[in-house]
């Protein structure tokens, strides 16, 4: 028994090597090659950890560590990585599957289409051509047509087969397997559908030559690699689709500092953000602490039931508490705007104006966030030794000298690293723009989408998602330069909490 336990262990873990290495082999061939190389270097750590007697501390830690891998390293070194490429909806290829697709592109051969109809052979079809001019029908084998796999197969001169063919819905509903089909007749011609009611010769569009360039047979124009631009290029010089990725250096990060049009909505976008989280967490942290100092008073009735009614908003979804404040703030049916028109006869445009959008964030969000601090300041203010206030008490001072020169002084150091952990998730609060403002109103002097309640984040979103070019390579490097940003912003926060650490010893 003890002998099989032994010999277990060893063979798991050799199953487990071997199965991954089969997966980095899987996800190479799929392309994914920076992908892949990640996952040799775990399966490498992990034959070593487990192998080595030396790392058998480390055994309990590896999962983790290669999780954090997968799922943290990978992806931000996969984003820095395009942010160095013309990644983009016009450049989404390699250079070999934009040059295959060009090679594939074919042209129907004059004069060569043959009529079909579609037959039904028990649960199966058969395709009949039929050759207008020498009068000839071809029919093919028993097809399933349930998948658009391409396939290349004979097609028989034969009689008229018996069945009636199918109707033209069933053609339709059959086309992408048709499609898929190439036919090769008894003289060796190769056709394809070209109608819903023919299949014709087909040839290639372009030849490859020895210098790497495409001639297209019908026009005699040749078509040369472009490796600055990412495209193939007539002589002429017009790009020709569908394009590929090409690496362009740091043109991401110059285009955003340099070119107008993505340096002025950045600077604007980049004041707004850190105003947008410098005023959130003020906001909401003087009022939790506030709260926390009113609930901290003894003598408060039903002080419970204030404390959870207040806390109520950090409970609830906060995807669902910022579509209530979108409806709550409609211009037109809003009960905010209702109550205003009734009281002071205005009806504020909250989405169209742009310092009242910003307001409308601030609110909201404040309004999201005060709960956090409430329950934080709560906590510290009951860590504060109660000898202090008694003192203050026998002294004659009053709650505000209480609040500024005991409470205030004993609980904003160690709340600082969590201030600054706020400021940094404030920072990327995509969410919260995404559903209340999707960043508009736009500014109207810029030529990509940007926004003037944007925030960093959102901006980028926009960039590779939603602007006409869709510029994947481009919001990668914004992402990179915001990620160095919120590095930069955490690194103050361990700082920070290192400086509170060492006070309290």
């Amino acid at each position: 028994m003890t002998r099989k336990k032994s010999l277990a262990a060893p063979l798991l873990l050799g199953v487990a090597l071997v199965a991954a290495l089969y997966a980095v082999v899987l996800v190479h061939a799929a392309g994914e090659s920076l992908l892949a190389a990640t996952l040799l270097v775990i399966t490498g750590v992990a034959a070593w950890v487990y192998l080595s007697p030396r790392m058998y501390a480390y055994r309990y830690l590896f999962p983790g560590i290669a999780a954090a891998a997968v799922f943290v390293v990978f992806p931000m070194l996969y984003t820095i990585s395009i942010g160095f490429t013309n990644h983009s909806s016009r450049n989404l290829l390699t250079f070999e599957r934009a040059t295959q697709y060009l090679l594939d592109e074919t042209v129907d051969v004059e004069g060569s289409a043959l009529q079909f109809t579609l037959h039904a052979d028990g649960t199966q079809f058969r395709v009949r051509l039929q050759d207008p001019k020498a009068q000839t029908s071809y029919v093919s084998g028993p097809l399933a047509l349930t998948n658009a796999v391409p396939r290349q197969l004979p097609a028989e001169a034969a009689d008229v087969p018996t069945a009636e063919p199918v109707a033209l819905r069933e053609v339709i509903a059959r086309q992408a397997a048709l499609k898929a089909l190439t036919f090769v007749l008894p003289d060796q011609r190769k056709v394809r559908m070209s109608g819903l009611r023919q299949f014709s010769s087909v040839e290639a569009l372009y030849e490859r030559r020895a210098d790497g360039t495409l001639l297209n047979r019908r026009t005699g124009d040749v078509l040369t690699p472009n490796a600055r631009t990412g495209f193939y290029q007539t002589s002429a010089g017009t790009a020709v689709q569908p394009g590929y990725r090409v690496g362009v250096g740091f043109d991401n990060y110059r285009r955003i500092f340099t070119e107008p049009a993505f340096r002025e909505p950045f600077a604007r976008i980049f004041a707004w953000t850190v105003s947008f989280s410098a005023l959130t967490v003020l906001f909401a942290t003087a009022l939790g602490m506030l709260l926390a100092a009113l609930f901290s008073w003894e003598a408060l009735r039903f002080r419970g039931a204030y404390q959870v009614l207040l806390f109520l908003p950090y409970a609830v979804p906060g995807f669902i508490s910022i579509l209530v404040f979108r409806g709550l703030f409609n211009n037109n049916f809003g009960e905010i705007n209702l109550i205003l028109d009734a009281l002071f006869g205005i009806r504020p445009a909250w989405f169209s104006d742009p310092t009242l959008a910003k307001l409308m964030l601030l609110i909201v969000n404040v309004w999201l966030g005060y709960p956090y601090m409430m329950v934080v300041c709560m906590g510290l203010i009951r860590a504060i030794p109660p000898e202090l206030y008694e003192a203050s008490a026998v002294a004659g001072a009053g709650p505000l000298t209480n609040f500024f020169r005991i409470t205030l002084p004993l609980i904003i150091r160690p709340l600082t690293p969590l201030l600054i952990a706020a400021f940094a998730f404030n920072f990327n609060n995509f969410v919260l723009i995404s559903l209340l403002t999707g960043g508009r109103p736009d500014f109207l002097d810029t030529s990509v989408p940007a926004g003037t309640t944007d925030l960093l984040v959102s901006y980028t979103y926009r960039i590779a998602f939603e602007d006409s070019g869709q510029q994947f390579g481009l919001a990668a490097a914004i992402s990179t330069v915001i990620f160095l940003m919120v590095a930069a912003i955490s690194l103050v926060q361990i700082r920070f909490a290192r400086i509170a650490r060492e006070e309290a010893r």
